[in-house]
């Protein structure tokens, strides 16, 4: 029963541990982990399993936002990814990676 009950508090632990080890994407962004890709979607520039998981997830919900808005306004989803794209680049921090159109990476 003892070494149960220690088993449980210590992946208690390690759960509510979880929150502050996460990552965030202005985070990512502002270390260099993440850039922004021309195409709207986010793209991880240091491919460590954490920061593959959190660009997986941006993509997935701006893919979903990005088709929403394509159905209420008639454009294909492409169109507003790369309007998407133009807005998320103009509005990044200062030392934030971003692709431009012609594929080259660069720094704000």
């Amino acid at each position: 029963m003892k070494s149960r009950l220690a088993t449980l508090l210590i992946l208690l632990g390690l759960l509510t541990a979880t929150p502050a080890l996460a990552l965030d994407l202005h985070s990512a962004r502002s270390t260099g982990l993440v850039g922004e890709k021309a195409d709207g979607y986010a793209q991880a520039l240091k491919a460590t399993p954490e920061v593959q998981a959190l660009v997986a997830d941006v993509n997935a919900k701006r893919q979903q936002e990005y088709a929403r808005i394509s159905k209420e306004n008639g454009q294909p989803t492409s169109v507003v990814a790369k309007l998407a794209a133009q807005q998320i680049i103009t509005n990044l921090g200062a030392g934030a990676s971003y692709q431009t159109p012609s594929g080259e990476w660069k720094k704000k």
